[in-house]
């Protein structure tokens, strides 16, 4: 729960009274009513006008906004502005100014220009925050805190240089525990001193790309310290607004599936997850579905909060088109049903100059609320008014979980071979849609996560094995898990060491291979995952890419073999029982028609069904929350002409109240939020 005065899904988004004169916040006021918009996010940016210098603070004009939402009965999600700093200080502290990844000191611009381990910067950020919580800790308007903005970027200054020393200090405690994980005997990298010790980036230890090092294990502990250090700024000023108003929430908007931060371990330092969706036309929904699940996974399925979408258009893609007519609702009741309770947009009021200006807006330049897309979002705003609080506090249960990791992205991606076109978030996905296309629910977790309520667990590319995992895994299918893993996974430790003794290293035993070499396949070749007979999917051939692992069955039983090159014949897909459980192994990267066959399969023998136990038709998403033991299902059909749903009993529409006997039509790019009589 948000908040105690918040009883039904939230809606509303990002509104910068400050860009416009005054006499233009009463229509706002007048048009967001029209919408039911009942929360507004306020104050991101605005820095600048808190703190004209060093030594003044004015509060007049934030002062003015709080209070007119409070009188229009609008809750308030109040960021601390501290994504931008302003002019001044970059003019006087040069230190919150950060050097790029070639060495290259900034200059003020942009936003998250500051440097997260700049002192000027956290003094500053950290007061702001606390003068804020304590001016406001008692305003009734306020239901949330909203640190900085969209974190991101990294930093190469002399001051991250010497932080990052001290967080290796702390990290490994001796030089000889640091030359070791790092290996650095290799190249004559040996360290004696901690100030020996360089960043790596395009100076030093990298290639002319970020993802191309010549030293994994430093480049990867340096992403982890930049996830740190940043994480270490959010908390600092999280502290300061619990000084004040420790019954608050707190949280920052994250990006999904953002790469640069390790958001399974900022989730322990945020009181609810919030994140900014912004799907281009062309993407795949089966992805979005999936980020909305990551983020739900942060905090062990606590409903999250869709801080950001736009409502009709965004400014910073290639191709900027319209969302067509219904996809707006749509998109939004997809973060709903996969677990949001709020629905909100960036922006309020479109903005009239800089690089945001052709940004969608529940407002348009024209001004009035006559215009489609505010008819769609006061539709929409209604909806969730009606609904009242059927949904906010329920929760997804699902029996298969996808492993996903940080840590593991960033090593396979650093790593060099065997392949440049192995890309962890793309093999993740392909597993996820299987499940997706099937409406089979599944949830994403990380490596720390429980999971033996799981009756699956996949995890795909698990390429390195942290301290504790594999144990974890022979524990959970020794019980009677089924696990599935595959290619490229168990070859080394937490600091990207090779597991020696054979891959898949400490996932040798469990699933009953050893992996002798890896084929690399260039783009256009193809291999072939050739079925057997045992292995309930007849025998089918289907197209096979990318890498080929060449293994021996040590206790497995083959269910696929290669269908080409000198390794014709070969295991390819694996099965091992192992205690009362089985785990699986899929040896390269396979078409998409395997796994939706296998997974399929898969779930069948484990007894998952799809959410209404029926098939529907390819394009129309399914999904389940719970609230009180009663079962809100979600039908969402993103295509192009209406579908025809069986259902497997009556049920009641909790928006327009009627009643389907067994079945029922949906238009398209429609939505249907129903429950059993």
């Amino acid at each position: 729960m948000i908040h105690e005065k918040i009883k039904k899904i939230a809606f509303g988004g990002d509104y910068n009274p400050e860009q416009w004169p005054e006499e233009i916040w009463k229509e706002d006021m007048r048009i967001t009513k029209l919408a039911d918009i009942d929360i507004m996010t306020i104050n991101v940016f605005a820095w600048a006008m808190l703190q004209p210098d060093e030594d003044t603070y004015d509060f007049s004009l934030l002062d003015q906004v709080m209070d007119m939402l409070e009188q229009e009965q609008i809750n308030v999600c109040l960021g601390t502005s501290t994504a931008v700093h302003p002019a001044w200080m970059a003019a006087k502290y040069e230190d919150v100014l950060r050097v790029d990844f070639d060495g290259r000191k900034r200059k003020f611009g942009l936003r998250h220009n500051s440097c997260p381990n700049s002192p000027t910067f956290k003094k500053y950020s950290t007061k702001l925050a606390e003068k804020l919580a304590e001016r406001y800790q008692n305003h009734p308007a306020l239901v949330l805190w909203h640190v900085s903005n969209e974190y991101g970027g990294d930093c190469y200054c002399d001051n991250c240089e010497k932080a990052f020393r001290v967080w290796l200090q702390n990290k490994y405690q001796t030089l000889a525990e640091l030359n070791r994980v790092w290996n650095t005997s290799f190249w004559g990298h040996t360290f004696y001193d901690w100030d020996e010790i360089v960043l790596p980036n395009n100076l030093s230890e990298h290639l002319g790309s970020y993802d191309y090092t010549a030293f994994q294990g430093i480049s990867l502990d340096y992403r982890r310290f930049n996830s740190d250090s940043m994480l270490e700024c959010y908390k600092m000023e999280y502290n300061a607004l619990k000084k004040f108003t420790p019954d608050v929430l707190v949280t920052t908007n994250l990006m999904g599936a953002y790469k640069q931060l390790d958001y399974q371990k900022w989730a322990k330092y945020m009181d609810i997850i919030s994140w900014d969706s912004y799907p281009s036309v062309d993407s795949q929904i089966s992805q979005e579905a999936m980020k909305h699940d990551l983020m739900r996974g942060l905090k062990q399925g606590d409903p999250f909060m869709l801080m950001e979408q736009t409502p009709s258009v965004t400014n910073w893609q290639p191709y900027n088109a319209l969302k067509r007519p219904g996809v707006m609702r749509l998109w939004s009741y997809q973060a709903v049903a996969r677990g949001a309770d709020t629905v909100m947009f960036f922006q309020i009021r479109r903005s009239i100059g800089a690089c945001e200006k052709f940004h969608g807006a529940v407002i348009d330049h024209v001004g009035h609320e006559h215009t489609r897309v505010f008819r769609e979002c006061a539709a929409l705003g209604h909806e969730l008014t009606v609904l009242g609080d059927q949904i906010i506090n329920s929760r997804i249960q699902a029996k298969a979980a996808i492993v996903f990791d940080w840590d593991n992205w960033w090593a396979v991606e650093l790593s060099s071979g065997p392949s440049r076109d192995l890309n962890y978030f793309d093999e993740v996905s392909k597993y996820y849609q299987a499940f997706y296309e099937q409406n089979i629910q599944v949830d994403m977790i990380g490596v720390d996560d429980p999971i033996d309520q799981y009756t699956l667990v996949v995890a795909p590319v698990l390429y390195m094995t942290k301290d504790g995992f594999a144990q974890k895994i022979e524990d959970y299918t020794a019980e009677g898990g089924t696990f599935v893993t595959t290619f490229f996974s168990g070859i080394v430790d937490g600091h990207d060491l090779v597991i020696t003794g054979g891959y898949p290293g400490q996932l040798r035993k469990v699933l009953g291979i050893w992996v002798e070499e890896i084929d690399a396949l260039p783009p256009g070749q193809t291999n072939e995952i050739v079925m057997q007979e045992n292995s309930g999917l007849g025998n089918k051939r289907y197209s096979c890419s990318l890498l080929c692992d060449l293994l021996h069955a040590e206790g497995a039983e083959v269910m696929a073999v290669y269908g080409q090159d000198f390794y014709q014949g070969t295991p390819c897909v694996t099965r091992h029982s192992f205690g009362k459980g089985s785990a699986w192994y899929i040896a390269s990267s396979p078409e998409q028609s395997f796994l939706d066959d296998y997974i399929r399969s898969i779930c069948e023998e484990s007894g998952i069904q799809p959410v209404l136990g029926t098939a529907v038709p390819k394009g129309v998403e399914v999904t389940k929350r719970i609230k009180n033991d009663k079962e809100l299902i979600f039908i969402l059909n993103h295509n192009k002409k209406e579908e025809s749903i069986e259902l497997d009993d009556e049920y009641i529409d909790l928006v327009t109240k009627k009643h389907y006997q067994f079945a029922l039509e949906i238009a398209p790019k429609d939505v249907r939020i129903i429950m059993k009589k």
